[in-house]
């Protein structure tokens, strides 16, 4: 009977240690296959952020309240809005306007405007425009 005491015991401290060595070889592997993946993304600009060469090419100005635009506009990043003379920055494809530091720091991050999800690489919104026009020209016939 004590044997069969001791052989429990023996039995449940091994199902213990067996369990734990599952759960550390399991969560080092988990987190070393998530680790390597956002470095993948992340890693040489793979196209889900937009370099510093590109911000500096999008074009950059001093807003003013034009004649049009008699509300306030807000910047989307920050959600303050601009002010006379703040340093702004126009995604020249959806024609969206931000601070420029909000938006390099959005940019930074990922490549698409905030508010319409618009890519902001020229390349990637050609190829969808000649789609769209490929699509629309089907119907018309």
């Amino acid at each position: 009977m004590a044997t069969t005491v001791v052989i429990s015991v023996i039995l449940v401290l091994v199902g213990i240690v067996v369990t734990v060595l599952i759960h550390v070889i399991a969560g080092r592997t988990f987190r070393r296959g998530f680790s390597s993946a956002s470095m993948e993304e992340t890693g040489n600009n793979g196209g889900n952020s937009v370099s510093i060469d590109d911000l500096e090419k999008l074009p950059c100005f001093e807003f003013k309240l034009g004649d049009k635009e008699s509300s306030t506009i807000d910047c989307a990043v920050c959600l303050e809005s601009l002010k006379m003379g703040d340093n702004c920055r126009l995604l020249p494809i959806c024609k969206h306007r931000f601070h420029a530091q909000c938006i390099d720091s959005w940019l930074l991050k990922t490549p698409n405007c905030p508010i319409c999800r618009t890519s902001t690489d020229s390349r990637n919104h050609s190829v969808v425009l000649i789609e769209e026009t490929s699509n629309s020209s089907d119907e018309v016939m």
